[in-house]
Protein backbone atom coordinates (compact mmCIF):
# COMPACT_ATOMS: atom_id res chain seq x y z
CA UNK A 1 0.00 0.00 0.00
CA UNK A 2 1.38 3.20 -0.84
CA UNK A 3 2.29 5.65 2.14
CA UNK A 4 1.79 8.83 -0.26
CA UNK A 5 -1.56 9.77 1.22
CA UNK A 6 -0.19 9.78 4.61
CA UNK A 7 2.68 11.63 3.71
CA UNK A 8 0.52 14.51 2.48
CA UNK A 9 -1.78 14.60 4.88
CA UNK A 10 1.07 14.59 7.21
CA UNK A 11 2.64 17.88 5.40
CA UNK A 12 -0.97 19.46 5.61
CA UNK A 13 -1.24 18.67 9.14
CA UNK A 14 2.27 20.48 10.12
CA UNK A 15 2.01 23.46 7.65
CA UNK A 16 2.40 26.10 10.77
CA UNK A 17 5.52 24.21 12.08
CA UNK A 18 7.25 24.59 8.52
CA UNK A 19 6.12 27.90 8.22
CA UNK A 20 8.01 28.87 11.46
CA UNK A 21 10.97 26.91 10.99
CA UNK A 22 11.32 28.72 8.01
CA UNK A 23 11.00 31.79 9.65
CA UNK A 24 13.79 31.07 11.87
CA UNK A 25 16.16 30.52 8.14
CA UNK A 26 14.68 34.18 7.13
CA UNK A 27 15.69 35.90 10.23
CA UNK A 28 19.61 35.27 9.41
CA UNK A 29 20.85 38.13 7.37
CA UNK A 30 22.54 35.80 4.76
CA UNK A 31 23.75 38.76 2.11
CA UNK A 32 26.41 37.05 0.85
CA UNK A 33 28.32 39.94 -1.70
CA UNK A 34 28.43 42.26 2.06
CA UNK A 35 32.13 40.89 3.90
CA UNK A 36 29.78 42.73 6.56
CA UNK A 37 27.35 39.72 6.72
CA UNK A 38 29.86 37.18 6.60
CA UNK A 39 29.01 35.63 10.11
CA UNK A 40 25.23 36.01 9.09
CA UNK A 41 26.34 33.26 6.35
CA UNK A 42 27.97 31.11 8.12
CA UNK A 43 25.14 30.77 10.48
CA UNK A 44 22.69 30.32 7.89
CA UNK A 45 25.08 27.28 6.98
CA UNK A 46 25.34 26.03 10.66
CA UNK A 47 21.05 26.05 10.82
CA UNK A 48 20.63 24.30 7.63
CA UNK A 49 23.46 21.66 9.12
CA UNK A 50 21.81 21.23 12.28
CA UNK A 51 18.52 20.78 10.54
CA UNK A 52 19.47 18.42 7.86
CA UNK A 53 21.11 15.72 10.85
CA UNK A 54 17.80 15.87 12.75
CA UNK A 55 16.36 14.81 9.70
CA UNK A 56 18.79 12.01 9.25
CA UNK A 57 21.56 13.61 6.72
CA UNK A 58 24.75 12.85 7.52
CA UNK A 59 25.69 16.73 7.05
CA UNK A 60 28.38 19.47 7.44
CA UNK A 61 29.60 22.66 6.80
CA UNK A 62 32.80 23.04 4.31
CA UNK A 63 34.90 25.56 4.07
CA UNK A 64 35.56 27.32 0.94
CA UNK A 65 37.38 30.61 0.25
CA UNK A 66 34.11 32.46 0.74
CA UNK A 67 31.35 31.08 2.33
CA UNK A 68 30.42 27.62 3.31
CA UNK A 69 29.15 24.77 0.96
CA UNK A 70 26.64 23.03 3.08
CA UNK A 71 27.07 18.74 2.04
CA UNK A 72 24.30 16.50 3.25
CA UNK A 73 24.02 12.73 2.93
CA UNK A 74 20.79 10.46 3.17
CA UNK A 75 21.15 6.28 4.54
CA UNK A 76 18.42 5.77 1.99
CA UNK A 77 18.65 3.16 -1.17
CA UNK A 78 17.13 3.42 -4.88
CA UNK A 79 18.02 6.38 -7.12
CA UNK A 80 20.57 8.96 -6.22
CA UNK A 81 19.08 12.36 -5.74
CA UNK A 82 21.19 15.16 -5.50
CA UNK A 83 19.50 18.56 -4.09
CA UNK A 84 20.81 21.65 -4.89
CA UNK A 85 19.74 25.74 -3.43
CA UNK A 86 21.05 28.36 -2.45
CA UNK A 87 20.73 29.87 1.56
CA UNK A 88 22.51 33.33 1.10
CA UNK A 89 20.36 36.26 -0.11
CA UNK A 90 20.43 39.53 -2.13
CA UNK A 91 21.26 42.99 -0.50
CA UNK A 92 17.84 44.59 0.75
CA UNK A 93 18.50 48.46 -0.22
CA UNK A 94 16.87 50.76 -0.39
CA UNK A 95 15.64 49.62 2.78
CA UNK A 96 12.93 52.43 3.13
CA UNK A 97 11.07 51.06 0.03
CA UNK A 98 10.09 48.35 2.22
CA UNK A 99 7.11 47.96 3.81
CA UNK A 100 7.43 45.41 6.87
CA UNK A 101 11.63 44.78 8.39
CA UNK A 102 13.57 42.44 5.61
CA UNK A 103 14.38 40.30 8.27
CA UNK A 104 11.69 39.81 10.23
CA UNK A 105 9.22 37.42 8.35
CA UNK A 106 5.27 37.73 8.35
CA UNK A 107 2.24 36.18 7.01
CA UNK A 108 0.64 39.12 4.99
CA UNK A 109 -2.93 39.03 2.91
CA UNK A 110 -3.09 40.48 0.07
CA UNK A 111 -5.60 40.63 -2.66
CA UNK A 112 -4.38 37.17 -3.95
CA UNK A 113 -4.11 35.72 -1.19
CA UNK A 114 -1.39 35.03 1.72
CA UNK A 115 2.30 35.82 1.17
CA UNK A 116 5.48 35.17 3.15
CA UNK A 117 7.18 38.50 3.27
CA UNK A 118 10.66 38.66 3.55
CA UNK A 119 14.13 38.88 2.30
CA UNK A 120 15.19 35.32 0.80
CA UNK A 121 11.57 33.86 0.81
CA UNK A 122 11.49 33.01 -2.85
CA UNK A 123 15.07 33.72 -3.52
CA UNK A 124 15.72 30.93 -2.18
CA UNK A 125 15.42 29.82 1.22
CA UNK A 126 10.98 29.35 1.05
CA UNK A 127 11.98 27.25 -2.32
CA UNK A 128 15.14 24.89 -0.83
CA UNK A 129 12.52 24.42 2.24
CA UNK A 130 9.62 23.23 0.53
CA UNK A 131 12.10 19.75 -0.26
CA UNK A 132 13.57 19.76 3.33
CA UNK A 133 10.08 19.80 4.48
CA UNK A 134 9.11 17.13 1.61
CA UNK A 135 11.93 15.08 3.52
CA UNK A 136 10.96 15.69 6.98
CA UNK A 137 7.02 14.21 6.15
CA UNK A 138 8.70 11.37 4.99
CA UNK A 139 10.81 10.72 7.35
CA UNK A 140 8.35 11.07 9.87
CA UNK A 141 5.38 9.02 8.74
CA UNK A 142 7.59 6.00 7.53
CA UNK A 143 10.93 6.53 9.32
CA UNK A 144 12.50 6.67 6.23
CA UNK A 145 13.58 8.36 2.95
CA UNK A 146 11.88 7.26 -0.48
CA UNK A 147 15.44 7.83 -2.34
CA UNK A 148 19.10 8.18 -1.65
CA UNK A 149 19.24 11.98 -1.44
CA UNK A 150 22.54 13.91 -1.29
CA UNK A 151 21.72 17.85 -0.77
CA UNK A 152 24.21 20.37 -1.74
CA UNK A 153 23.42 24.19 -0.29
CA UNK A 154 25.68 26.91 -1.94
CA UNK A 155 25.94 30.57 -0.01
CA UNK A 156 27.83 32.42 -2.66
CA UNK A 157 24.32 32.49 -5.72
CA UNK A 158 24.29 35.70 -5.44
CA UNK A 159 27.78 37.04 -5.62
CA UNK A 160 28.59 35.28 -8.49
CA UNK A 161 29.52 32.07 -7.44
CA UNK A 162 33.09 32.70 -7.30
CA UNK A 163 33.67 28.97 -4.87
CA UNK A 164 31.23 27.07 -6.85
CA UNK A 165 33.30 25.50 -9.88
CA UNK A 166 36.40 24.71 -7.98
CA UNK A 167 34.21 23.01 -5.52
CA UNK A 168 32.62 20.64 -7.64
CA UNK A 169 36.10 19.79 -9.44
CA UNK A 170 37.84 18.95 -5.88
CA UNK A 171 34.13 17.08 -4.67
CA UNK A 172 32.93 15.48 -7.85
CA UNK A 173 33.22 11.86 -6.95
CA UNK A 174 30.90 12.36 -3.74
CA UNK A 175 28.64 14.98 -5.10
CA UNK A 176 27.85 13.23 -8.69
CA UNK A 177 24.38 11.51 -8.14
CA UNK A 178 22.24 10.09 -10.77
CA UNK A 179 19.79 12.64 -11.30
CA UNK A 180 20.09 16.50 -9.79
CA UNK A 181 17.26 18.22 -8.69
CA UNK A 182 17.25 21.99 -8.61
CA UNK A 183 14.74 24.52 -7.23
CA UNK A 184 15.62 28.26 -8.10
CA UNK A 185 13.01 28.62 -10.48
CA UNK A 186 9.11 29.73 -10.82
CA UNK A 187 5.50 28.95 -12.14
CA UNK A 188 4.38 29.59 -15.36
CA UNK A 189 1.32 30.99 -13.42
CA UNK A 190 -0.47 30.79 -10.07
CA UNK A 191 -2.23 27.50 -11.21
CA UNK A 192 0.21 25.95 -13.81
CA UNK A 193 3.96 24.62 -12.70
CA UNK A 194 6.91 24.93 -15.16
CA UNK A 195 9.61 22.59 -15.83
CA UNK A 196 12.59 24.44 -17.98
CA UNK A 197 14.39 22.26 -20.46
CA UNK A 198 16.77 24.81 -22.10
CA UNK A 199 18.81 27.46 -20.81
CA UNK A 200 20.78 30.32 -22.89
CA UNK A 201 24.34 30.64 -22.87
CA UNK A 202 26.19 33.69 -22.19
CA UNK A 203 29.33 35.65 -23.71
CA UNK A 204 30.24 39.15 -22.92
CA UNK A 205 33.04 41.81 -24.18
CA UNK A 206 33.92 45.40 -23.69
CA UNK A 207 35.41 46.96 -26.26
CA UNK A 208 37.51 50.25 -26.62
CA UNK A 209 38.16 52.28 -29.51
CA UNK A 210 41.03 54.04 -29.25
CA UNK A 211 41.69 57.21 -31.84
CA UNK A 212 43.57 60.54 -31.44
CA UNK A 213 45.75 60.46 -28.55
CA UNK A 214 43.87 63.30 -26.88
CA UNK A 215 40.66 64.85 -26.73
CA UNK A 216 40.35 66.99 -29.93
CA UNK A 217 38.61 70.47 -30.46
CA UNK A 218 35.85 69.74 -32.81
CA UNK A 219 35.81 73.10 -34.71
CA UNK A 220 39.77 72.54 -35.62
CA UNK A 221 39.90 68.72 -36.25
CA UNK A 222 36.30 67.94 -37.19
CA UNK A 223 36.09 66.15 -40.18
CA UNK A 224 39.81 65.14 -41.13
CA UNK A 225 40.46 63.29 -37.79
CA UNK A 226 38.54 60.18 -37.09
CA UNK A 227 35.77 60.08 -34.27
CA UNK A 228 36.44 56.42 -32.27
CA UNK A 229 32.25 56.98 -31.30
CA UNK A 230 31.57 57.48 -34.98
CA UNK A 231 33.34 53.86 -35.48
CA UNK A 232 31.65 52.46 -32.28
CA UNK A 233 28.57 53.17 -33.59
CA UNK A 234 29.15 51.90 -37.48
CA UNK A 235 30.38 48.98 -35.39
CA UNK A 236 27.32 48.39 -33.70
CA UNK A 237 24.58 49.28 -36.54
CA UNK A 238 26.18 46.73 -38.34
CA UNK A 239 26.09 44.19 -35.70
CA UNK A 240 22.16 43.23 -36.85
CA UNK A 241 20.48 43.40 -40.63
CA UNK A 242 17.00 44.64 -41.32
CA UNK A 243 15.74 41.33 -40.19
CA UNK A 244 16.86 41.49 -36.66
CA UNK A 245 19.53 38.59 -37.56
CA UNK A 246 23.04 38.81 -36.03
CA UNK A 247 25.63 39.01 -38.71
CA UNK A 248 28.53 37.80 -37.13
CA UNK A 249 30.13 35.13 -39.31
CA UNK A 250 29.38 31.67 -38.01
CA UNK A 251 26.86 33.47 -35.41
CA UNK A 252 24.12 30.75 -36.08
CA UNK A 253 26.62 27.33 -36.24
CA UNK A 254 25.02 25.12 -33.70
CA UNK A 255 21.60 26.69 -33.48
CA UNK A 256 19.00 24.55 -33.18
CA UNK A 257 15.31 24.37 -34.53
CA UNK A 258 12.51 23.77 -32.08
CA UNK A 259 10.87 20.29 -32.45
CA UNK A 260 7.28 20.82 -33.57
CA UNK A 261 6.12 18.97 -30.38
CA UNK A 262 7.97 21.92 -28.07
CA UNK A 263 6.76 24.66 -30.55
CA UNK A 264 3.43 23.24 -30.26
CA UNK A 265 2.74 22.82 -26.50
CA UNK A 266 4.60 26.63 -26.18
CA UNK A 267 1.73 27.31 -28.18
CA UNK A 268 -0.32 26.35 -26.16
CA UNK A 269 0.57 28.53 -23.33
CA UNK A 270 -1.39 31.78 -25.20
CA UNK A 271 1.77 33.68 -24.60
CA UNK A 272 0.41 37.41 -24.41
CA UNK A 273 3.13 39.32 -26.31
CA UNK A 274 1.42 42.31 -26.60
CA UNK A 275 0.82 42.03 -22.54
CA UNK A 276 4.26 41.00 -22.12
CA UNK A 277 5.89 43.96 -24.34
CA UNK A 278 2.85 46.62 -23.33
CA UNK A 279 3.99 45.81 -19.20
CA UNK A 280 7.14 48.18 -20.14
CA UNK A 281 6.19 50.19 -22.26
CA UNK A 282 6.65 48.67 -26.00
CA UNK A 283 4.73 47.14 -28.57
CA UNK A 284 6.38 44.79 -31.47
CA UNK A 285 8.43 42.55 -30.93
CA UNK A 286 12.09 43.68 -32.43
CA UNK A 287 14.57 40.28 -32.43
CA UNK A 288 14.53 37.80 -35.56
CA UNK A 289 11.02 38.20 -38.42
CA UNK A 290 9.61 34.95 -38.58
CA UNK A 291 10.00 33.95 -34.66
CA UNK A 292 7.61 34.64 -31.82
CA UNK A 293 8.50 36.94 -28.81
CA UNK A 294 8.39 33.49 -26.58
CA UNK A 295 10.70 31.77 -28.97
CA UNK A 296 12.76 34.89 -29.36
CA UNK A 297 13.36 34.84 -25.51
CA UNK A 298 13.65 30.69 -24.75
CA UNK A 299 14.86 29.59 -28.30
CA UNK A 300 16.71 31.73 -30.19
CA UNK A 301 20.34 33.61 -29.52
CA UNK A 302 20.98 37.71 -29.08
CA UNK A 303 23.56 40.12 -29.94
CA UNK A 304 22.32 43.16 -27.57
CA UNK A 305 24.46 46.13 -26.67
CA UNK A 306 24.17 46.64 -22.47
CA UNK A 307 26.38 49.90 -22.69
CA UNK A 308 27.92 52.83 -25.06
CA UNK A 309 29.82 55.74 -23.82
CA UNK A 310 32.77 58.24 -24.87
CA UNK A 311 33.44 61.80 -25.01
CA UNK A 312 31.69 64.69 -22.89
CA UNK A 313 28.55 63.38 -20.93
CA UNK A 314 28.12 66.45 -18.40
CA UNK A 315 25.82 68.64 -18.46
CA UNK A 316 25.59 71.42 -21.28
CA UNK A 317 27.71 71.44 -24.21
CA UNK A 318 31.18 70.31 -25.42
CA UNK A 319 32.73 70.27 -29.01
CA UNK A 320 34.83 67.71 -28.40
CA UNK A 321 36.28 64.62 -30.58
CA UNK A 322 36.80 62.62 -28.13
CA UNK A 323 40.46 60.01 -27.99
CA UNK A 324 38.32 56.35 -27.24
CA UNK A 325 34.77 55.39 -27.10
CA UNK A 326 33.49 52.03 -25.88
CA UNK A 327 30.81 49.72 -25.36
CA UNK A 328 29.63 46.46 -24.03
CA UNK A 329 27.90 43.83 -25.81
CA UNK A 330 26.64 40.36 -24.62
CA UNK A 331 24.95 37.57 -26.60
CA UNK A 332 22.62 34.98 -24.98
CA UNK A 333 23.75 31.80 -26.44
CA UNK A 334 21.38 28.42 -27.69
CA UNK A 335 22.18 25.05 -28.75
CA UNK A 336 25.26 24.12 -29.58
CA UNK A 337 27.10 27.80 -29.59
CA UNK A 338 30.48 28.35 -28.44
CA UNK A 339 31.18 31.34 -26.21
CA UNK A 340 34.89 31.65 -27.15
CA UNK A 341 33.75 31.04 -30.91
CA UNK A 342 31.46 34.21 -30.69
CA UNK A 343 33.07 36.06 -28.66
CA UNK A 344 36.36 35.45 -31.64
CA UNK A 345 33.87 36.08 -34.31
CA UNK A 346 32.54 39.47 -33.27
CA UNK A 347 36.70 40.66 -32.90
CA UNK A 348 37.34 39.41 -35.86
CA UNK A 349 34.55 41.57 -36.91
CA UNK A 350 35.29 45.02 -35.29
CA UNK A 351 39.02 44.04 -36.49
CA UNK A 352 37.11 44.19 -40.30
CA UNK A 353 35.50 47.54 -39.54
CA UNK A 354 38.26 49.48 -37.95
CA UNK A 355 39.34 52.45 -40.11
CA UNK A 356 42.91 53.31 -40.17
CA UNK A 357 44.49 55.27 -36.87
CA UNK A 358 42.27 53.20 -34.71
CA UNK A 359 42.83 50.16 -32.21
CA UNK A 360 40.91 48.47 -30.21
CA UNK A 361 41.25 46.64 -26.24
CA UNK A 362 38.74 44.20 -25.13
CA UNK A 363 37.82 43.05 -21.46
CA UNK A 364 36.37 39.65 -21.83
CA UNK A 365 34.07 37.93 -19.37
CA UNK A 366 34.25 34.52 -18.93
CA UNK A 367 31.37 32.73 -20.47
CA UNK A 368 28.97 29.88 -20.20
CA UNK A 369 27.25 27.95 -22.80
CA UNK A 370 23.69 26.81 -23.19
CA UNK A 371 22.16 23.92 -21.61
CA UNK A 372 19.73 21.62 -23.50
CA UNK A 373 18.02 18.36 -21.14
CA UNK A 374 16.71 15.69 -22.62
CA UNK A 375 12.76 16.47 -21.23
CA UNK A 376 11.57 12.96 -23.28
CA UNK A 377 13.71 11.16 -20.67
CA UNK A 378 11.40 8.89 -18.20
CA UNK A 379 12.55 11.05 -15.08
CA UNK A 380 10.93 14.06 -16.81
CA UNK A 381 7.75 12.42 -17.61
CA UNK A 382 7.37 11.14 -14.05
CA UNK A 383 7.91 14.92 -12.58
CA UNK A 384 5.63 16.00 -14.77
CA UNK A 385 3.25 13.69 -13.80
CA UNK A 386 3.69 14.42 -10.31
CA UNK A 387 3.33 18.19 -10.46
CA UNK A 388 0.36 17.66 -12.37
CA UNK A 389 -1.31 15.12 -9.80
CA UNK A 390 -0.90 18.45 -7.36
CA UNK A 391 -1.70 21.85 -9.16
CA UNK A 392 -5.00 23.06 -11.30
CA UNK A 393 -3.17 23.01 -14.52
CA UNK A 394 -0.81 20.33 -15.75
CA UNK A 395 2.61 20.97 -15.86
CA UNK A 396 4.55 22.17 -18.66
CA UNK A 397 8.03 21.97 -20.21
CA UNK A 398 9.35 25.88 -20.85
CA UNK A 399 12.05 27.47 -21.76
CA UNK A 400 14.92 29.93 -20.18
CA UNK A 401 15.73 32.90 -21.57
CA UNK A 402 18.76 33.96 -18.74
CA UNK A 403 21.25 31.11 -17.46
CA UNK A 404 21.29 29.10 -14.22
CA UNK A 405 25.11 28.21 -13.95
CA UNK A 406 25.09 25.72 -11.80
CA UNK A 407 23.13 23.23 -14.31
CA UNK A 408 25.41 23.54 -16.85
CA UNK A 409 28.20 23.10 -14.07
CA UNK A 410 26.46 19.67 -12.90
CA UNK A 411 26.58 18.62 -16.59
CA UNK A 412 29.91 19.34 -17.89
CA UNK A 413 31.62 18.65 -14.56
CA UNK A 414 29.46 15.91 -13.07
CA UNK A 415 28.22 14.56 -16.26
CA UNK A 416 24.14 14.54 -14.62
CA UNK A 417 21.13 15.89 -15.66
CA UNK A 418 18.84 18.21 -13.56
CA UNK A 419 15.50 18.49 -13.43
CA UNK A 420 13.98 22.31 -12.53
CA UNK A 421 11.28 22.86 -10.27
CA UNK A 422 10.46 25.80 -8.34
CA UNK A 423 7.27 27.52 -7.22
CA UNK A 424 7.79 31.03 -7.50
CA UNK A 425 5.86 33.75 -8.91
CA UNK A 426 6.59 35.95 -11.68
CA UNK A 427 5.45 39.43 -8.72
CA UNK A 428 7.62 37.79 -5.90
CA UNK A 429 9.79 40.78 -6.29
CA UNK A 430 12.92 38.42 -5.69
CA UNK A 431 15.84 41.29 -5.51
CA UNK A 432 13.75 44.34 -5.11
CA UNK A 433 11.96 45.27 -2.06
CA UNK A 434 8.99 43.82 -0.67
CA UNK A 435 10.10 40.34 -1.68
CA UNK A 436 7.51 37.74 -0.74
CA UNK A 437 6.57 33.93 -1.22
CA UNK A 438 3.25 32.95 -1.80
CA UNK A 439 1.64 30.40 1.46
CA UNK A 440 0.43 28.92 -1.30
CA UNK A 441 3.31 27.94 -3.26
CA UNK A 442 5.19 27.22 -0.19
CA UNK A 443 2.61 24.56 0.89
CA UNK A 444 1.59 23.17 -2.73
CA UNK A 445 5.12 23.35 -3.04
CA UNK A 446 5.91 20.81 -0.37
CA UNK A 447 3.18 18.42 -1.69
CA UNK A 448 4.80 18.74 -4.94
CA UNK A 449 8.28 17.73 -3.94
CA UNK A 450 6.80 14.61 -2.02
CA UNK A 451 5.01 13.47 -4.54
CA UNK A 452 8.15 14.18 -7.33
CA UNK A 453 10.15 11.90 -4.94
CA UNK A 454 7.76 8.89 -4.56
CA UNK A 455 7.58 8.97 -8.80
CA UNK A 456 11.59 9.41 -9.22
CA UNK A 457 11.96 6.53 -5.54
CA UNK A 458 13.57 3.73 -8.35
Amino acid sequence: MSNLPAVLDHVDGDLEPAIQRLFELLRIKSISTDPAFAKDCRAAADWLVADLNTLGFTAASRDTPGHPMVVGHSSGSGKHLLFYGHYDVQPVDPLDLWTHPPFEPAIEDTAHGKVIRARGASDDKGQLMTFLEACRAWKTVTGTLPANISIFFEGEEESGSPSLVPFLKANAAELKADLALVCDTGMWNADTPAIPTMLRGLAAIEFTINGPNIDLHSGIYGGPAINPIRVVANILGRLHDKNGRVTLAGFYNGVKDLTPKMKAQWQTLNFDADEFLGSVGLSVPAGEAGYSALEQIWSRPTAEVNGIWGGYTGTGFKGVLPAKASAKVSFRLVGDQVPSAILQSFKDFITANLPADCTVTYIEKNGARATSLPYDAPEFALTREALSQEWANPAIFTGGGGSIPVVGHFLDILGMNSIMVGFAQHDDAIHSPNEKYNLSSFHKGIRSWVRILDALRD
